[in-house]
C-alpha cells in the first residue's frame, strides 16, 4: 500500500510548497485529510502526478480549518467522493458538503473499504478519527492531528482491527510537550509494539528529532513529496536480502 504526504508543513521536493496542514494519499483515490489551503492541495497533486477527479473516498480526521480547507476547491475540480467526517462536526460544514456529494457520519469504528478503517470518533473537547490501514505486514495509522492523544488513537486503532502496528505516521500533537512526555509516548509505543514512526505536521521538531533517535532506522522523515509503500509492493522492490532486525519492508519513493 502506497502512502504519498500531499500536504504538509515541510517538503521533501523544491518544486513541492509546504503549508501548515496535512493531506495524505492512501492507494490511489483514498485522501486522508486536505490540507488548509486548495490551491496548494492541487499544485501539489499535479506536480505529483495526482489526478483530483481520481478521488473517490476523503476522510477528515477533525474540523479544523488546517485538514479540511482544500475540501471546497478539491470539490470545485468536479470531484466527488465520499466524504467521512467525525458525526461532531459542525452543522453548517456538513450541510454545505452534503449539498455537493455524498457525507457520512462517523462515530464508532468502521471498515470504510477493504482493508481501510476509521477509529470512529475518539475525544470529546476535540474529536477526531484516524485510519487503520492493513497491508500485509502489519497496520499503518495514519493521524491527523492526534488530539486525543497518538498513544489512544494508536490503542483504538489496534481495537478497531486487532492487528499488529507497523507504522504510525502523521501529526502526534506534541509540539508544546517536555522531553518527559515525549519519552513516556515512545515507551508506550514500544509496549503497543509500533515498529516504525513518521511523524510530522503538529508533532514539534523537538519531538521529531526525539523519534529520530529513539527508532533510528525505524525512523521515517516525512515532508510534502514523501512516498512511503508499506506491504508486499515494497518488498517487490528490495534489491538487498533482508537485514535480520528488519520487521516490515518500507520502500521509499
Amino acid at each position: 500500500m502506497r502512502f504519498a504526504v500531499v500536504y504538509d508543513n515541510e517538503t521533501m521536493a523544491p518544486d513541492l510548497s509546504p503549508a501548515w496542514g496535512f493531506a495524505c494519499l492512501v492507494g490511489e483515490d483514498f485522501l486522508f485529510d486536505t490540507g488548509g489551503n486548495a490551491g496548494r492541495l492541487l499544485a501539489n497533486m499535479e506536480k505529483m502526478n495526482i489526478d483530483p477527479l481520481g478521488i473517490r473516498t476523503v476522510v477528515l480526521s477533525h474540523a479544523h480549518g488546517d485538514h479540511t480547507g482544500g475540501l471546497e476547491g478539491l470539490l470545485k475540480t468536479g470531484a466527488r467522493p465520499t466524504v467521512y467526517v467525525p458525526r461532531s462536526f459542525p452543522r453548517q460544514f456538513k450541510a454545505d458538503v452534503r449539498a455537493i456529494t455524498p457525507l457520512v457520519e462517523v462515530t464508532g469504528p468502521a471498515e470504510i473499504r477493504p482493508g481501510i478503517h476509521t477509529t470512529g470518533e475518539v475525544g470529546s473537547r476535540i474529536a477526531e478519527q484516524a485510519l487503520a490501514v492493513e497491508t500485509g505486514d502489519g497496520l499503518v495509522v495514519v493521524t491527523g492531528c492526534a488530539h486525543p492523544g497518538v498513544v489512544e488513537m494508536v490503542r483504538r486503532a489496534r481495537e478497531s482491527t486487532s492487528g499488529e502496528v507497523a507504522l504510525v505516521m502523521g501529526g502526534f500533537h506534541l509540539g508544546g510537550a517536555g522531553r518527559r512526555q515525549v519519552e513516556r509516548i515512545m515507551a508506550n509505543f514500544r509496549t503497543l509494539g509500533v515498529r516504525k514512526t513518521a511523524p510530522c505536521h503538529c508533532t514539534g521538531k523537538r519531538a521529531i528529532r526525539a523519534f529520530a533517535q529513539e527508532y533510528e532506522r525505524d525512523f521515517i522523515q516525512v515532508g510534502v513529496g514523501k512516498v512511503v509503500t508499506v506491504g508486499s509492493a515494497a518488498r517487490a522492490r528490495q534489491d538487498k536480502p533482508e537485514q535480520p532486525n528488519t520487521a516490515i519492508e518500507i520502500s521509499d519513493e
